[in-house]
């Protein structure tokens, strides 16, 4: 599951383009009155303004073994986030380590390393080191139902966890992470998973979906 664009809200439009932007070098597509696009390794990022946003968890991918390099690059703007004292989370059932922090809209943004998925091409960590969205969470009052219709309409994967709090749906390359709202946090804060609207394009099996969460239901169609 490759994520070619997602689109997500902000209460903080002018404040999110200047972390993402001037702060951390993230390129601008294009900046419009109540929303910008950036350029994310392969994926594009877009953020509209919200004034009913709530937050999110989404993550992107970095190349393998640079998470103590990204640790360095965040903590120039921000502290990290850490679980149990330590800043660098080894996930090692998914072969990967990931970095969290908060940017400007208090959302949870992960950067996530996995073992061979990408070598780094330069010594320096900077934006230009990002290779893609990695993932988006979906927070859902049901999980089963969600992961039956994206098995049925476009053949996702259960990667990790179970139908009935948490399910990682997709696979290594794209996630989405999907919560039971009622009885999961999202890590490694235990922020309350409060329910946010998410436009996402992605490709699988050679073929393109829209999917359009509104906070209660979803939508997929073929593109």
């Amino acid at each position: 599951m490759k994520i070619e664009r997602l689109i997500i809200k902000t209460k903080k439009l002018k404040e999110q383009l200047r972390f993402y932007k001037d702060r951390l070098g993230f390129e601008l597509i294009s900046y419009h009155e109540k929303s910008f696009l950036l350029k994310a390794g392969y994926s594009e990022l877009c953020l509209e303004y919200d004034e009913h946003f709530t937050p999110y968890h989404l993550a992107f991918h970095i190349p393998d073994e640079t998470e103590e390099e990204a640790v360095k690059w965040i903590e120039n703007e921000r502290p990290v986030l850490k679980d149990n004292g330590e800043k660098i989370i080894d996930f090692s059932n998914w072969k990967a380590k990931s970095v969290y922090f908060y940017d400007e809209d208090h959302n949870i943004v992960e950067l996530i390393s996995r073992r061979d998925f990408q070598k780094s091409k330069s010594a320096l960590f900077s934006a230009d080191s990002i290779i893609g969205i990695a993932e988006i969470g979906l927070s859902v009052t049901e999980v089963e139902p969600v992961f039956r219709k994206l098995r049925s309409d476009c053949l996702l994967h259960q990667y990790d966890g179970d139908l009935e709090n948490f399910c990682a749906i997709g696979d290594e390359e794209g996630l989405l992470i999907c919560v039971n709202q009622h009885h999961k946090k999202w890590f490694p804060t235990s922020d309350k998973a409060k329910p946010a609207s998410i436009n996402l394009d992605f490709q699988h099996r050679g073929k393109h979906f829209n999917l359009i969460y509104d906070k209660t239901s979803i939508q997929l169609s073929e593109k």
